[in-house]
């Protein structure tokens, strides 16, 4: 009995100890497996958060640069007319450091005008992108000459760093609340600043300061959510890290949308025409067929902005740009504002006579608009001009030679008396 008995709790005890093994080894690879779980949960965290806030910064610099390049975009327009005079008023005084004869002008007993130069337009559209959007702009250099315009700590870093070769300086203001984005950028020296600048020794293509553009505070992710969601459960952590994904994907988009769509027109803009003409030509040499484009322009825009105010002439440009936009009756077709009062369109797979016969359906529907214009004269009306040039088949065509021979085009439009559509040929081009 002894002898079974120790035999059996031999048998037993090796059992147990077989079982306790295997449950250590159970419970060891519970372990194991929790902690590749939690390591592959903390991997995954990790990841998502490195890569949800480098896509924020990327949304807040490219954010920032759109408007440092709109700004840009409106200095050079002022600069290269010299200056742009308006009336003085309660939001306009004359520029104190404008050093220009002809600064202010006298029409009569009520009104008088005054020139804004870049820096004094810039210092207007920041106060007003400050009041309504928070938004700030500063306009600062390490010589400045309004005394004002002295760089702030951050500005005179970035400044010298634009010195030594640097294109763009772009961060979050963490020691800040609500962590804004800083952005700057460098001002080179044209042809149209030395008027103001040749004084200071600048030269064309020098660094004479930049600006600054700081974003209000930016909806960012919620790393909390991400946390707790990825700690108390995958799956709900995933669903999470979705859904943020969708959020910045959406908003990324918007980002790409405001920078290929005119803000104002709410149709493609330059950048989108020349990604797009540099598209279509490659496919129309690939599959061998013509191309169309069609440079057109709003006849005595200047008198029309002069005469009925800018106002008056946004509202012109957008029922242009819809004309346009439902004139092309072709999903391949495409239309832009190329800059101002121009627009663009391009036409795959058109012929000479197509053209002609879009830029003539367009010109017709402008000219039914009745839009007044009592500067336009004989027609009374708001009218377009028009200039259609052709990417003939098997023709080796660059899309600079396309918009240089449309534009000639146009020109001759301009020049035989304007409302008209003209079709380029080589003598227009010497």
């Amino acid at each position: 009995m002894l002898g079974g008995g120790v035999n059996d709790f031999r048998v037993f005890r090796s059992s147990m100890v077989v079982r306790e093994k295997e449950l250590e080894r159970m419970k060891g690879k519970v372990i194991v497996s929790g902690i590749l779980w939690m390591c592959l949960v903390c991997l995954s965290l990790a990841w998502n958060l490195y890569s949800a806030q480098k896509e924020h910064e990327t949304i807040a610099l490219l954010t920032a640069r759109s408007f440092f390049d709109q700004v840009l975009i409106a200095r050079r327009w002022n600069a290269e007319l010299g200056g742009v005079y308006v009336p003085i008023g309660r939001k306009v005084t004359p520029n104190p450091y404008l050093k220009d004869p002809l600064r202010d002008i006298t029409i009569n007993e009520t009104l008088t005008l005054t020139k804004v130069n870049p820096a004094f337009m810039t210092r207007q559209i920041a106060e007003i992108a400050a009041e309504e959007k928070g938004l700030k702009f500063h306009i600062t250099s390490l010589n400045p000459i309004r005394p004002e315009n002295v760089p702030s700590p951050r500005e005179e870093v970035a400044l010298r760093s634009f010195e030594s070769g640097t294109k763009e300086v772009g961060y979050f203001l963490s020691d800040e609340d609500s962590a804004p984005f800083f952005y700057m950028a460098p001002l080179q020296t044209e042809k149209g600043c030395l008027k103001c600048h040749a004084d200071q020794g600048y030269k064309e293509g020098d660094i004479r300061g930049g600006i600054s553009v700081t974003l209000p505070y930016l909806a960012s992710f919620s790393s909390l959510s991400l946390i707790v969601g990825h700690l108390l459960v995958g799956l709900v952590g995933l669903a999470a890290i979705l859904n943020f994904g969708i959020k910045l994907h959406r908003a990324y988009n918007r980002i790409l949308h405001q920078a290929v769509i005119d803000a104002l027109t709410e149709i493609p803009n330059r950048r989108s025409f020349s990604e797009t003409i540099m598209r279509e030509l490659d496919r129309c040499q690939r599959e061998n067929f013509s191309l169309a484009v069609i440079m057109c322009d709003v006849d005595n825009f200047k008198a029309y902005n002069d005469t009925y105010g800018h106002a008056k002439g946004d509202d012109c440009l957008v029922q242009v740009a819809q004309v346009l936009k439902n004139s092309l009756h072709r999903s391949t077709d495409f239309c832009a504002r190329y800059g101002g009062e121009e627009f663009v369109v391009i036409l795959p797979n058109t012929s000479k006579k197509g053209g002609l016969h879009v830029a003539e359906r367009i010109r017709r529907e402008v000219e039914n608009l009745k839009v007044v214009h009592e500067e336009s004269l004989p027609l009374g009306f708001v009218s377009m001009s028009f200039g259609v040039s052709i990417r003939e088949i098997d023709a080796l065509t660059a899309h600079e030679q396309l918009i240089k021979q449309a534009d000639a085009a146009l020109y001759l439009a301009k020049k035989n008396g304007r409302n008209r559509v003209e079709v380029f040929a080589e003598r227009m081009i010497a």
